[in-house]
């Protein structure tokens, strides 16, 4: 076996790839740019090798920086992780003939099936299903103009050579496809330094269900059940979970057959996966082959029990598989949510900064499930401008979906995150939204339930009367604390009032909740004015960040953050503020006039932090609803800002090359 390593990455599956490695008695190699010098992963690696500037294609997709790590180390081996250099035959051949072991498929392969249009076509040769679409390569906006009114709209632009969602558009006009075609190239070239394009027709309503596969250089290929990845926004997957719940065996099998067909067609040789479009009738239709390990194959993993990484090192090393296609089962159900430093009440947009508070749920066996966290980050960490916007993957294991979701639920409450923006409220929102509980999602599932964005979740009453029953036993433990404090060590608890009440405010407004409490040991009895109960248990402390205990014997994990009046809450979804008053300040409160925040409806203001690819006008012109008006990249995606309405541009305050802070001023209209 390999005695040495270097994992060609970074962030949370360089981290993944070690701790495989680690337990395989091999040494590992980490590289790392300059913004990754603290890196989790460079902490956890044997050794670690400097290789340049921020950008990746300064640093990770440079070739010779990554020979010239190996030769310094001696590492026998290179696992690429997914991205970067993962799928970039220049670089497995450089590494063939540099005699070093590539931890992946052969060259042949991931020129064949790396290429998404070269491998359509061998798809069709081999039967295998595929989506209408032009095969060639496409030269300009004219000609994807062009191409995609043969087609028929919706169409959907991809780049050649992308994955991840990176240089992917779905185009419903011309306009949409003469724009989609640069922004789709630009990524492209940016994020794989390849920026051919092609097209294909896009199937509305569909799901993304994709197969994975397991072969070696013997001859062998097995498949090991499927993932369902319809929960995507920006064609990038946000949820995952293995099995899905709507395919039937008969499907399951069809499209692993079809899977493990076209993978021997190029003599495939490590885990790669086969990704499907499958319409309400359970056609499936071949998007592409990924040839490396992908993102979500956690949940593969906690099904079938294999490590996928440990098997991509055995058949690097010339092992043959010791599994076959019917020693694959299929056990229980696996839940994974994507933890992005993206902001979703604005539009998912990346947010970068330091990590203030990361503190994931504990991973391992509770009960009758399992909490994996696959992540690369750590407390008091740099989220970068640099790289992609996701931080970890949370997993889930349960006998059935039922009870993946519901182990879902609880550690996504339980994980705390603090000093950037993050999509922890949106997956919480998810896994309680009764048409994902139902299994009847697509990939527009984010488009069509949240239409004008996702603004957080309004509680139901019930809800509301729990979070108002722990808010007030929070602020009676704090106040039994101050009677401490201050000397007054006898008879305390007659100094903290009984009657209190709770005004909440979230998404849906203010509502009020008057009760009267009565302490125990280990938090309280409430009663609220209608004559209801609740006995609230917690060891909650002051300056406790997270609210655990029970409500009526059930369990509970609420987000808190002290305020002057109360606390900020987030449960489930729902971001509230709590405040706990005396019955005559509550009075008194209703005459208080509330803050109006300001307008700037007359700006374009920058929505992250991000580069100024291109102005799109000028000072004095008239812009109509829907224009663009300015492009930015962050995060190697760009994001075209429109008008909002129609008007006229007054001032611009922003040239291309400007990088921006979050909420700059781009431009102002009259």
């Amino acid at each position: 076996m390999f005695k040495k390593i270097l994992i060609a990455n970074r962030g949370e599956i360089a981290c993944r790839v070690i701790k495989t490695a680690r337990r395989m008695g091999i040494k590992t190699v980490a590289v790392y740019s300059d913004a990754d010098r603290n890196a989790l992963h460079v902490s956890m690696a044997d050794e670690a090798v400097h290789i340049g500037p921020p950008p990746a294609a300064e640093s990770y997709i440079v070739i010779d920086k990554i020979l010239d790590a190996i030769k310094q180390t001696g590492a026998e081996a290179v696992h690429p992780g997914y991205g970067f250099l993962s799928e970039n035959p220049k670089f497995a051949e450089a590494l063939k003939n540099a005699k070093i072991a590539f931890i992946g498929p052969p060259v042949g392969a991931i020129e064949a099936m790396g290429d998404k249009i070269t491998s359509k076509k061998l798809a069709q040769e081999a039967n295998v299903s595929t989506v209408p679409g032009h095969m060639g390569l496409i030269e300009d906006a004219d000609e994807a103009v062009k191409i995609s009114n043969e087609i028929g709209y919706p169409v959907m632009i991809k780049a050649s050579a992308g994955g991840g969602g990176k240089g992917m558009r779905i185009a419903w006009n011309d306009d949409d496809a003469r724009e989609g075609f640069q922004s789709s190239k630009n990524e492209a070239a940016n994020s794989f330094g390849d920026d051919r394009i092609f097209i294909e027709k896009f199937v509305t309503q569909p799901r993304h269900i994709e197969i994975q596969v397991l072969g070696d250089s013997h001859g062998n290929c097995i498949y090991l059940g499927e993932r369902e990845c319809s929960i995507q926004r920006r064609n990038q997957k946000v949820i995952e979970e293995a099995p899905s719940p709507f395919l039937d065996e008969e499907t399951r099998k069809a499209m692993g057959e079809q899977s493990v067909a076209l993978a021997k067609a190029v003599d495939y040789a490590s885990a790669g996966t086969v990704e499907f479009i499958v319409d309400g009738d359970r056609n499936f239709y071949f998007l592409e082959m990924n040839t490396r390990l992908q993102v979500e194959h956690p949940v593969t993993e906690l099904i079938t029990g294999i490590d996928l990484v440990e098997q991509m090192i055995r058949v690097a090393y010339g092992e043959k598989l010791t599994i076959a296609q019917p020693d694959i089962k299929l056990n229980g159900w696996a839940m994974g949510s994507r933890l992005y430093a993206e902001d979703p009440y604005r539009n998912f947009l990346p947010s970068i900064g330091r990590l203030t508070r990361y503190r994931p749920p504990a991973e391992g066996r509770r009960g009758s499930t399992i909490v994996r966290n696959d992540t690369g980050v750590y407390e008091g960490g740099e989220i970068s401008m640099f790289y992609d916007p996701m931080i970890a993957k949370l997993c889930t294991w349960g006998e059935d979906r039922a009870a993946a979701i519901e182990a879902m639920r609880h550690a996504l409450d339980n994980f705390e995150v603090d000093g950037i923006g993050h999509n922890l409220p949106f997956l919480s929102a998810v896994m309680d939204h009764d048409r994902f509980v139902s299994g009847n999602i697509t990939t527009a599932f984010i488009e069509e339930e949240y239409p004008e964005g996702f603004e957080g979740v309004q509680s139901s009453v019930d809800t509301k009367r729990k979070l108002a029953a722990c808010a007030a036993v929070m602020n009676m433990i704090a106040q039994l604390r101050r009677t401490r404090i201050s000397g007054a060590m006898t008879n305390h608890k007659r100094r903290v009032g009984k009657d209190w009440v709770v005004i909440l405010k979230d998404i849906g407004g203010w509502t009020s909740h008057s009760l009267s409490m009565k302490a125990k040991d280990a938090g309280a009895k409430i009663k609220f004015a209608d004559g209801s109960k609740v006995k609230v248990l917690t060891n909650w402390r002051p300056g406790s960040h997270l609210f655990c205990g029970t409500i009526d014997g059930e369990a509970v994990a609420i987000k808190v953050t002290a305020t002057a009046a109360g606390y900020d809450l987030r449960y489930r979804g729902a971001d509230l503020c709590a405040q706990i008053l005396a019955p005559r300040v509550a009075d008194l409160n209703g005459h208080m006039i509330e803050k109006v925040a300001p307008d700037t409806s007359k700006q374009l203001l920058c929505p992250m932090p991000g580069l100024i690819v291109s102005i799109a006008v000028l000072e004095g012109d008239e812009v109509q609803e829907g224009q663009a008006l300015a492009t930015v990249e962050a995060m190697k995606m760009e994001n075209i800002l429109r008008a909002e309405k129609k008007s006229k541009v007054i001032k611009i305050n922003a040239t291309a090359g400007d990088s921006l802070a979050v909420d700059e001023i781009i431009m102002e209209f009259e």
